[in-house]
């Protein structure tokens, strides 16, 4: 181990690796900071994936348990547990000069182990516990179950030395709606790996897809959920239909039979390539398939981390307009009133049909990727937190 080096054990309380932006993030920070010479371990569940370059250590298994989508669980409490005690039995052999946490469950892993072997804990902060509950309809606004939510959540927010957060937004959460110091609370937003997201030949992702070169082809990758967008997404792509019915969909990413079913029920699954899970290393190729992207993300408590890989790719996007969005698009993002699914439609046909803006916006996307957003940017700064860190205690 050279010298400087730090030893990082990451608490992943989730079914690492799954193809899903919280995973994407715990795995390129854990790259980038094997690529400077630290050691990470991560520590994580029994399901999911080993990427590879990255060491991980997983809970025993549990035949029963085998949810892969994000959202809350009744069984997260003793996977947790079982997490936990896995932490305690690697930190003899690996010595972790500090615990790097991920979610919040992660962070209250991280208070009971920093208890033991007094090392200082950062929180990796990717949203809010209970807003996420609540988005994925865990529980009722104004619910007991939400007010315990936010006990427990504030509970666990103070626990951290330090914590970084995804967004200025959830910074400024953090800060305002939660009562943390503005001393402990840092912006390390998500990146991306411009080496393996970048433009790939669009016929010969079209090829493999089976959509004609011809055809002009709008791409989403990402969960599939209500709060990522999806049912505005589908209502959008009805009043498409009806004004360009020449313009194709190519909706990737999971669990998609609900949403399968219901473009039938709405009579736009001609329009639509829906293409199931797609693994993490297959996704420049088939981001590359399309002319346009777009993410119709409702969340606002949570980073949007598809919108750098789409950006990579050198994809003109079209979002919502939130501060989430701006901040990592900047002036590069074509903006569309929140919710708003017709002004989103429209907005999706004008710039299908404006090639000049389509290409100017890919070459200003791609550069922006490359000259902000990179990993190896993200990585240095992350390894300078650790350090501010370390100094303090």
């Amino acid at each position: 181990m050279a010298e400087g080096a730090l030893r990082v054990l990451m608490i992943a309380p989730t079914p690492y690796f799954s193809d899903r932006g919280c995973h994407v993030r715990i795995y390129e920070e854990a790259r980038a900071l094997i690529k400077l010479g630290h050691e990470v371990c991560i520590v994580t569940y029994h399901l999911g994936r080993d990427m590879p370059g990255v060491r991980v250590v997983r809970t025993p298994d549990i035949p029963w348990y085998s949810k892969l989508e994000a959202g809350p669980s009744w069984h997260k409490p003793y996977l947790d547990i079982l997490l936990l005690w896995k932490c305690l039995t690697e930190i003899p052999s690996f010595r972790p000069h500090l615990i790097h946490a991920h979610l919040h469950e992660g962070a209250l892993i991280g208070s009971v182990l920093r208890s033991f072997i007094r090392i200082p804990m950062l929180f990796d902060y990717q949203g809010s516990l209970s807003g996420e509950s609540l988005n994925h309809g865990f529980f009722r606004d104004k619910s007991l179950l939400l007010k315990i939510f936010k006990r427990i959540e504030r509970f666990i927010d103070r626990r951290a030395d330090l914590t970084i957060t995804s967004s200025d937004k959830g910074r400024q959460e953090l800060i305002q709606d939660w009562g943390i110091g503005e001393e402990k609370v840092s912006n390390l937003i998500d990146g991306v790996d411009t080496e393996m997201f970048r433009p790939y030949p669009r016929s010969d992702a079209r090829r493999e897809l089976g959509i004609p070169d011809g055809v002009k082809l709008v791409v989403y990758l990402g969960l599939f959920n209500r709060y990522q967008g999806v049912d505005l997404l589908l209502d959008a792509i009805a009043l498409v239909r009806c004004q360009s019915p020449d313009v194709r969909f190519l909706l990737m990413g999971f669990p998609d039979k609900e949403y399968l079913k219901k473009a039938e029920t709405m009579g736009i699954d001609d329009v639509i390539t829906f293409t199931g899970r797609v693994s993490y290393d297959r996704a420049p190729f088939f981001l590359s398939a399309g002319d346009l992207a777009v993410s119709p993300k409702l969340s606002l408590t949570e980073a949007n981390g598809k919108l750098f890989n789409y950006m990579a790719c050198g994809l003109p996007t079209v979002v919502f307009d939130n501060p989430i969005n701006r901040e990592i698009l900047g002036d590069e993002g074509i903006y569309v009133e929140y919710g708003n699914t017709s002004l989103l439609a429209d907005t999706i046909i004008s710039t299908l049909h404006d090639s000049h803006l389509m290409s100017s916006l890919s070459e200003r996307l791609r550069e922006r990727a490359i000259r902000i957003h990179s990993w190896d940017s993200r990585s240095r700064q992350l390894v300078s937190v650790y350090q501010a860190l370390l100094a303090s205690q």
